[in-house]
């Protein structure tokens, strides 16, 4: 038997259990893996409390990015063999908060090995996220692009992303965040009341790009900024981003090889902050869902 854990009911972490089932075998397109690490994501927590629809026989696989090893290949794999160490995208919904699953072979690659399998976890979902956002406007080198929510996670890959691209980035986020910004290569702005006129005091004559991670009226108030409103792209709030003429994130298909390549050149960094072994997974689904993590979170089984 292997363990994974799953949704029972919607709503709070009370509906969340780790029980037991047979490791899963993959069908074809399909790799099964031992699974080393797996991302967490505040998609994770908003799809527990059933924001993206409960119409799913429960109980539902939680953990949506997974890196390990290969126990076994699907009928037309190519490619990829046991032993191989990878990273992905469970397939069927089968989840990567377990000790064994199964990934979409075409939505998987070989982990290189300067990559470790903690940082490996944050890619497939957090890291093409990252890149999507990043390259949805085209922005030549020099231009500005500014962040919102830029201290979590995602956040943090943005600014790196954007720094290999050659932009002038600006991070928006609490001032507890200030040095972790700071260090990824960008101006700081505190987030909060005034944070537009505090973002004009660096850059007078507006941005080229604002990327969205918190939506809403901080959304609002900054996009005024932005000389065109196509440059606005938002993973957190996409309606509001089409009202004020940007668009919410459009999935790219190479995002997942190239944010790898850009890790394991050194360019950006996951920023992995903390590991939670598997029969702690709700506490590191809560840390998420705190949102004040500061970097990746992953659960080690």
């Amino acid at each position: 038997m292997s363990k994974v854990l799953v949704v029972t009911t919607y709503g709070g972490p009370e509906g969340q259990r780790l029980i037991d089932r047979e490791a899963p075998s993959p069908g074809p397109g399909e790799i099964a893996i031992e699974v080393r690490a797996a991302g967490v994501n505040p998609a994770d927590w908003k799809r527990r409390q059933g924001a993206f629809g409960t119409s799913a026989a429960l109980p539902v696989a939680m953990g949506l990015e997974a890196s390990g090893v290969v126990t076994s290949v699907g009928e037309g794999v190519e490619g990829f063999a046991a032993g191989d160490e990878v990273l992905g995208s469970p397939a069927r919904g089968l989840g990567a908060f377990a000790e064994h699953t199964v990934l979409a072979a075409g939505r998987s690659l070989a982990k290189p090995a300067e990559i470790s399998f903690a940082a490996a976890a944050t890619l497939p979902v957090a890291g093409t996220t990252a890149w999507d956002l990043t390259h949805q406007v085209d922005a030549e080198a020099g231009r500005t692009l500014l962040v919102l929510g830029a201290g979590g996670g995602v956040g943090r890959m943005v600014l790196q992303i954007a720094a290999a691209r050659g932009l002038s980035v600006i991070g928006v986020a609490s001032a507890s965040k200030r040095g972790a910004i700071e260090a990824a290569g960008a101006a700081f702005v505190v987030s909060g009341d005034g944070a537009a006129d505090r973002v004009r005091d660096h850059v007078p004559q507006g941005v080229d790009v604002l990327v969205d991670l918190v939506g809403g009226s901080a959304l609002r108030a900054l996009a005024p900024l932005v000389a065109d409103p196509s440059g606005i792209v938002s993973a957190a709030d996409a309606s509001t981003a089409v009202e004020l003429g940007g668009a919410g994130r459009r999935r790219s298909a190479g995002a997942l090889g190239a944010i790898t390549g850009l890790v394991r050149r050194g360019l950006v960094d996951p920023h992995v902050v903390a590991a939670y072994p598997l029969r702690d997974a709700g506490a590191a689904i809560a840390a998420v869902e705190a949102g004040h993590s500061g970097g990746k979170i992953v659960i080690l089984p």
